[in-house]
């Protein structure tokens, strides 16, 4: 038996979740249409993401808005063309899926339309995330958390900005993954590889979305693949188009680029103090070439965080409205 369930997904919640789970205990094939409007703020490919990491056994797909919510006939039509086939049964929610299942000759199976198994809607989430978090998935949370992302020259103070911020703010702190990789590097002799930096960056959004996944809305990054992109410049006189293809992959809500005005301190690994200054420039042009909010702190450590701490908040309270 063949099953099709569409919608916004607005974001991706457990109701969603649920539906979705209670047509594949029931039906050979699951289809899920992802309504896909450019109106909508999160893209449908990030929205088709999250749902097919939750529902491995289904199969997500993108399905153009043809502008008309409230024509079943048109919708009907438009679902039975895009997926070749005429479903045996229309799993939904909402009143919408008894007249979209009767043009298409389908079944119709309402699920929890009085939201008693899963007390949510994508309109409350939008109005609030953080106050609803709990009510979406891991994948879901970590695609939507806030991501604060903290990053500069060597010897600058990101580290310690970092971790002080995450304290600040009572978030998790996602630590450098690349320090350790690094060690690997300098202590073995080793040259650096192209692959090298793949690794780390990639290693890096694993970790950083393993932890956002668990987090309440709100992570601190010690870095991410973005810096990682200019690492490789540095170490390799070029980026590559592999490398910009992950750093792509970044979800920065805001940077956070640390001022190279205090003195370099050696730790024993590090060897760019001739080229510090040139890369901060190099973090200022390229971040500021992504587009993402960001802002260069100076001064004492309590200066820098008080200047991120309250750039950070603003940023917060913007992203816990979905548009």
């Amino acid at each position: 038996m063949k099953a099709v369930i569409a919608g916004k997904f607005y974001p991706p919640h457990l109701g969603h979740n649920y539906l979705i789970d209670a047509a594949l205990a029931k039906c050979d094939h699951v289809d899920v249409l992802v309504v896909d409007n450019p109106a909508y703020h999160i893209p449908a490919t990030r929205r088709q993401a999250w749902l097919q990491a939750r529902h491995p056994r289904a199969t997500i797909h993108i399905i153009p808005d043809i502008g008309k919510d409230d024509d079943s006939v048109a919708w009907a039509a438009h679902t039975m063309q895009f997926l070749g086939y005429k479903p045996d049964v229309v799993y939904s929610s909402e009143p919408y899926g008894i007249t979209w299942a009767k043009y298409m000759n389908a079944t119709h199976i309402m699920v929890d339309t009085k939201r008693l198994a899963v007390p949510i809607s994508g309109t409350a989430v939008r109005s609030d995330l953080y106050g609803n978090w709990d009510y979406l998935s891991p994948q879901t949370k970590a695609g939507l958390a806030t991501r604060i992302v903290v990053l500069g020259a060597e010897s600058t103070g990101t580290t310690t900005l970092a971790r002080d911020l995450a304290t600040a703010l009572n978030a998790p702190w996602v630590p450098e993954i690349g320090r350790p990789y690094t060690e690997s590097i300098m202590t073995t002799k080793t040259a650096w590889k192209d692959d090298d930096f793949y690794a780390i960056g990639k290693l890096q959004q694993q970790y950083e979305n393993e932890i956002a996944a668990r987090s309440d809305g709100i992570v601190v990054c010690d870095t991410n693949a973005t810096a990682t992109e200019l690492w490789q410049r540095r170490y390799m006189g070029k980026t590559t188009k592999e490398m910009k293809q992950i750093a792509s992959c970044d979800k920065a809500d805001l940077y956070i680029i640390t001022g190279d005005e205090i003195p370099f301190v050696q730790d024993g690994l590090r060897d760019g103090e001739h080229i510090r200054h040139t890369m901060h420039r190099w973090f200022v042009a390229r971040i500021k070439k992504s587009g993402a909010p960001y802002i260069v702190v100076h001064g004492t450590p309590k200066e820098r965080l008080a200047t991120a701490h309250n750039a950070a908040l603003k940023i917060i309270e913007q992203t816990r409205i979905i548009q």
